[in-house]
Order: C-alpha cells, then structure tokens, then sequence
C-alpha cells in the first residue's frame, strides 16, 4: 500500500513546505502553516495546443461596453459601473454579521424582478432559514431559487437544474470538492473551488458572485489567488453599532474603483442612501464648541461631514490622544501643531476625537477642519455654523491644498454652506461661496477668535 503523503501549506498564501515551521517561507506570516493531504486536482490533463490564437491588433477588437446589467439597486450599480456583467465573478467580503447576506439576498430579489432567475447556494445557512430572512425583508420569493449544498460538484448540478441569470455563493469557504481531501476552507480547496466556479460563469456566461470571509485584520481570507482569480473585489463595510454601511470596489475589471456605495441598515434590510450628507449632519447642533464640518472625499464622491473634538483636563500622567473615525497619529501630528505653533496649551490637556455617524476621515484633507475643532474645543469659542474647513496641516504649521478641492467645495456650497476656510493656494470657490484664505494653521486658528495665546518660540 503506498503512502499518503502531507504537505504543510501556509493558509495566509498558499506556499507549501515538506515540514511544519514557525513562520511561512514565502510570505513571513507566523503559525500559518498548516497540513494537508497533499492530494492533485482530478479532471483531465492539459493537452498540448497544436495552434495557438492569432494575434490580432488591438485597434480591430471589438469592445462591448454596455454589457454591464443593472442590478436593480442603485448604490450596487454605482460602484460596479453599471451592473454586473454577464461572465463575470464578484467576490463580496466583510466583516460577520455586516450585512453581506442581506445584501446577496436583495441583490437576488432585484435580480429576479427584472424577470431573471436567480440561485443561492446557501452553505452556511438552511433553506429555512434563507426563507425567514426573506420573509422579514419582504424580499421577493418568486425567482429566487436556494439550495443548501456544499459539495462542488452538487453546486453544478444546481446551476444546470435552475439556468439562473445571476449565481450566488456563501461563502466560498465552506464550498469543498469531494475528489480534495483537504478540509473545507483549506487553502487547497479554496484555491481549487474559486477556479472550478470561475471556469462555470466563463463557460455559461454566468454572473457570479462569491462571498468571502475575512481576518481580524479585515483582509480576505485564504490564499491571494482568490482576489487575483475573479474579476471584481467588493468590500462592505461598517460599524455593527451604527446603521451605516459602505461598499467600495478595491478591484475592478469592467471599470473604475473609485466609487463609493453608501447604504442604511434597517428592520427592512439595506436602503439606498442617495444623499449622504442628510444622513451625517442631520442631528447635527450647530454654535457648540468642537464642531466643524469637513468636505471629504471618498473615492469619487464628496462627503461632509462633522468632526467633533473634546479637551478636558488630563486624569493620568501622560495625557491622552484618543481618536474614534478619525487618524490617531494625525491627531497626536495636530496637537503638537496646535501647541507649539499656536499658543494652544495642550501639553496638560486630554484630547478626544471622532467622526460623527460612524464615518471613518483619515485623509489628510480633514486636517484643518480637525485642528479647528480641537482650538474651538480648548478656547470654548464655536466655529461658524455655516463655514466648512478643508486643508492639510505640515509639521511647521503651513497649509496645504488637498486634492480636488473644487468639488468639496462645490458639494458644500450645494448643501447649504456658503462659506469655507482653505489654503491660500486653494482655486477660487464656486458661485455664491465666500472664501477665508491661510497661510499658517495660527493664521486659520487667529482669524476665527481660537487662540489664547502666543504660539511657543524655538529655543
């Protein structure tokens, strides 16, 4: 009887190695490494082409670029440029318990409204249960097929049974191939399964969608090839405490990643938010110290939105920085601006930070903006209610002008704020915005009434 022989294959990956170690030879992860039958891949052998496609000139490829379809969710559609496209697979990661499920599911029902049909496999959850879920987000049962199934080879059965127009698999992880013995959610048959699903949506010009699971970093879990093999990564995000969420494309085939998908999440599931500015300034109180409102920029879609900050006297030895939706390290870089360039005294002061409405701001552009809220906080004097601030802040206390700042301002004048304080070197403002120009933080913090004392001098 011959042997059966193991290999150890790193999970982070994929790279193999005849013994355990501590840490992975190919990419460095620690305790990464794990065993596995190491068992090939059944199906036929390539067979040796005898003539290969000719080559063409690029100028003569004929291009359709309208085959993307709508999805029937706006939000999804903005970010995929469109819809998906027949042939293509999409793989959705998220953190647990974010909301990716509800999303394939109405994905599903919008899908199957247009007259398509459309399948689940559902390898983490039974029928029954995809059927509550449904039922409670008033999801339309008629064209949305399901199957709970598992095996790879039953999931193709399933597809050629029900001829969908839009394939929906969750998770990737869990879909094993019974001719692997590998474990479901090994690096082998993830890797294995994530090819044998694409080669299906190519043959059958099958839209495809895979959901992923994810690190405590927040990656994707299992081997790289798993983003490298499909056309289109999805990641949802959000905070669990907060109704907020955000889908973005980090890749992107069939168009552009800057796009931004914003949604709510409710008793009824994910609704569109077409304004999202109504949604971040809506309890917004305007005349309290420590509040300024920001023109962000996520992707390709301006967002305002109010930073808050909070200075108290310090409880322990070491004051503290703490930061919530905004950069920890801008805010410690801010208050040593604050301090030794504009006489604002927080080397005995606690300072806290956040975003409202559980948006994360950690570009550089909410700099000014930050600052300003962190001197109004410390100097009890509010800000204007009807300006916004949108600079970058360098060591030496100048400011800098952050990218596409015509359109922040131009979504700020449309939302009501005729006034902004930016750089000296920002474009001239839009129709009816009036402008304050800085050179220096301490020339922003001195204009509006924030200082309280002279900024420190070098020794």
């Amino acid at each position: 009887m011959s042997r059966v022989k193991t290999v150890h294959r790193c999970q982070e990956c994929g790279a193999g190695a005849a013994r355990w170690a501590g840490r992975c030879g190919g990419c460095g992860a620690w305790n990464s490494l794990l065993e596995e039958l190491d068992v090939p891949a059944a199906g036929p052998k390539a067979r040796p082409r005898g003539r290969l496609d000719p080559a063409v000139p690029l100028a003569e490829v004929v291009a359709d670029a309208s085959g993307a379809r709508p999805t029937g969710l706006p939000e999804l559609d903005r970010v995929l440029g469109g819809g998906l496209v027949p042939g293509s697979v999409t793989l959705l990661g998220g953190e647990p318990g974010i909301g990716k499920s509800t999303l394939l599911l109405q994905m599903l029902a919008a899908v199957a409204a247009t007259g398509a049909r459309g399948l689940l496999v559902s390898a983490e959850e039974s029928a029954e249960q995809v059927r509550l879920r449904a039922e409670r987000l008033g999801a339309a049962l008629a064209g949305v097929w399901v199957v709970s199934e598992t095996e790879l080879t039953a999931l193709g059965a399933a597809v050629d049974d029900v001829a969908p127009g839009l394939l929906a698999v969750d998770s990737i992880q869990t879909v094993f191939d019974a001719e692997l013995d590998s474990a479901p959610g090994s690096v082998a048959q993830v890797r294995h399964c994530a090819h044998r699903l694409v080669r299906l949506a190519k043959e059958r010009d099958l839209a495809t969608v895979l959901v992923g699971h994810v690190t405590k970093e927040g990656a994707l879990a299992g081997p790289r090839v798993l983003e490298h093999v499909v056309d289109t990564v999805l990641s949802f995000e959000g905070d669990r405490y907060h109704a907020l969420r955000l889908l973005r494309a980090v890749k992107h085939r069939f168009g552009a990643t800057g796009e931004l998908g914003v949604f709510q999440m409710g008793e009824a599931g994910l609704t569109a938010v077409p304004d999202v500015a109504a949604l971040f300034l809506a309890d917004r109180r305007p005349g309290v110290p420590g509040s300024a409102v920001v023109p962000a920029l996520d992707g390709r879609r301006p967002l305002l939105v109010e930073v808050q900050a909070l200075v108290t006297a310090k409880q322990l030895a070491v004051p503290r920085r703490s930061a919530e939706g905004v950069d920890a390290g801008r805010l410690a870089l801010i208050a040593a601006v604050l301090h030794e360039r504009c006489g604002v005294r927080l080397a005995e002061r606690d300072v806290y930070a956040l975003a409202a409405g559980g948006v994360r701001v950690v570009e550089p552009a909410a700099d000014l903006g930050l600052a300003l809220a962190v001197a109004s906080a410390h100097s009890g004097v509010a800000l204007p209610p009807d300006m916004v601030a949108c600079g970058e802040v360098g060591l030496g206390g100048e400011l800098r002008r952050p990218a596409q700042l015509d359109r922040r301002l131009a979504e700020a004048g449309r939302l009501g704020f005729p006034r902004a304080i930016v750089p000296t070197s920002a474009p001239d403002p839009p129709t009816g915005m009036a402008v304050v120009r800085a050179a220096t933080l301490a020339e922003a913090v001195a204009t509006l009434g924030l200082a309280v004392g002279p900024p420190c001098t070098p020794p």
